[in-house]
């Protein structure tokens, strides 16, 4: 569970009541907070004599509030950006992190890196194309020509349950090339909820298939 904070000011009224002679729970009932929470602050109020934020243990952050909101932008507006790609994005604005540290951020704020699920409902969908358009391919001289880069398992930085089925930006295009002139076009998404579609389309050529 995530641990809410209470503002300065709600703290101060707190310390202002019990200078006045109130009790924990009549300070409690009448805020309606927790008494603990109202016995913590008095406590520290009187060992510290004050209610500020005291600073924490460990490390100071090696990134600041006004990067790391540069940083959930991009992964926003690239969600198939690898955390490689992400990391170069920070070092260009000067901040230099490991991509571990750049993953526990995005975790954080909620991102996650997700890859299409195989599901039953996907695969059937699949199988529904014409098995004819697999017979008129001669896989003895099949060549594959990857002309968008690789397109192997990618992943896409969304909250859970909230990225679009059908969206260009979570989408990456792939080409597969016959040598004998034949076009299979495919968008693979990038999504949980599914894999891509093929177009078949038959370029100007010499060579026959058979």
């Amino acid at each position: 569970m995530v641990r809410i904070e209470l503002p300065k000011h709600q703290r101060d009224l707190i310390v202002e009541r019990y200078q006045s002679g109130e009790g924990y729970k009549i300070i409690s009932k009448t805020l309606d907070m927790p008494w603990n929470t109202v016995k913590a602050i008095i406590i520290k109020w009187r060992n510290y004599g004050t209610t500020e934020t005291l600073p924490r243990t460990g490390g100071p952050s090696k990134i600041d509030e006004k990067t790391r909101r540069k940083l959930v932008r991009e992964a926003s507006k690239r969600p198939t950006a690898i955390l490689k790609e992400l990391q170069e994005f920070l070092a260009s604005t000067g901040c230099v992190l490991h991509v571990t540290t750049i993953s526990r951020i995005l975790h954080m704020i909620g991102l996650w890196g997700r890859v299409a699920s195989l599901k039953k409902k996907n695969i059937q969908a699949q199988l529904k194309s014409p098995k004819s358009t697999w017979e008129n391919v001669l896989w003895s001289d099949e060549t594959k020509v990857e002309v968008f880069g690789h397109n192997s398992k990618r992943y896409v930085w969304h909250k859970n349950n909230t990225a679009p089925k059908e969206q260009p930006k979570n989408t990456i295009p792939t080409v597969k090339h016959h040598a004998l002139g034949l076009f299979f076009f495919s968008w693979n998404r990038g999504l949980s909820q599914g894999g891509g579609n093929y177009e078949r389309f038959q370029i100007p050529g010499k060579s026959k298939v058979r």
